[in-house]
């Protein structure tokens, strides 16, 4: 049984939330990097153009993620969700190499920094700006099951935390006038963001090639079927299921007692159907009737509750 459609707009206005933040970020942070001279600001900078790409894939995601299913694409568009998070992990990743190799670049060559007061004040504001988005975002990704919107938000808050560190860095270096320390961090704020970017592609990833779900959920639809015993269902095995989305594929072959007429036993279907769609959020379920005969040993469910 379908599962009901998930708005659209819900969840991608927390995307163009994000495009807006991450685009004035990015020129405020440029601004502040070209009249500093600061790598760690431009290297911010970039995180944020990153970010911008990020929540740009997010957005197109979720919105292609909504479409209904067509012939190509007969079990709907949500896994565009996952494949937009796994490509965010990966600009990641590019982003963090771009950051190492100009940051090591002005330490051997050497560069000057000036008008740090200036760009301490933008990295702040960065801060609270994005700690705000991305809070936001987890809670809105939490609310709508969103992978997309997940990734953004991970992409936001290590930005956050990166920003942190190159805030602290600036302001050792207008304390200790030891310039090299404006490129040190940058390098330490790149291999935060490798871990974030490998995280990201590693989760994506275990949806792409079709995971199951956690073992608190798989409990639950199990439960849920024994729960049936009274209505007539006397067994089942065959239970898989994936994520796609926020959206949960569930599939088993479900036996029915003996003398259950085919009426009684779509209808009683159709109720376990929607009994574990209650229990297990966006849950689309596919039940294979069959007779009470090829219930598998040791799976039987006993007619009344124990």
């Amino acid at each position: 049984m379908a599962g009901e459609p998930l708005s659209s707009g819900s969840r991608s206005r927390p995307a163009i939330v994000s495009v807006v933040s991450n685009t004035a970020l990015i020129l405020v942070k440029v601004i502040a990097g070209s009249l500093t001279g600061s790598v760690a600001i431009l290297t911010e900078a970039m995180h944020s153009s990153i970010d911008l790409i990020a929540s740009l894939v997010a957005y197109v995601s979720i919105r292609k993620a909504d479409e209904p299913a067509d012939e190509s694409h007969p079990y709907g568009h949500e896994k565009m969700e996952n494949l937009a998070a796994a490509i965010e992990g990966m600009l990641i990743l590019i982003g963090s190499g771009v950051i190492v190799f100009e940051a090591i670049r002005r330490l051997v060559d050497g560069g000057h920094v000036q008008k740090l007061g200036f760009g301490i004040a933008v990295i702040a504001v960065s801060i609270v700006i994005n700690v705000a988005v991305s809070l936001y975002l987890v809670r809105r990704a939490r609310e709508h099951e969103s992978p997309a919107l997940e990734g953004d938000a991970a992409h936001l808050l290590t930005d956050a935390a990166t920003s942190v560190a190159v805030l602290i860095g600036l302001i050792l270096v207008e304390v200790t006038g030891e310039e090299w320390l404006d490129a040190a961090v940058a390098i330490m704020v790149a291999l935060v963001i490798v871990v974030t970017g490998v995280r990201l592609v590693a989760r994506s990833g275990r949806v792409l090639v079709d995971e199951g779900l956690p073992v608190s959920e798989m409990e639950a639809i199990a439960a849920t079927v024994r729960s049936f015993g009274p209505e007539g269902v006397a067994g089942f095995h065959k239970l898989r299921a994936r994520r796609a989305g926020p959206r949960r594929h569930v599939d088993m072959h479900v036996q029915f007692r003996a003398g259950t007429t085919l009426e009684d036993a779509h209808r009683t279907a159709h109720d376990l159907q929607d009994a574990i769609a209650a229990r297990v959020r966006n849950a689309d379920v596919l039940i294979h009737l069959e007779p009470e005969d090829r219930v598998v040993p040791g799976t039987e469910i006993p007619p009344d509750p124990v």
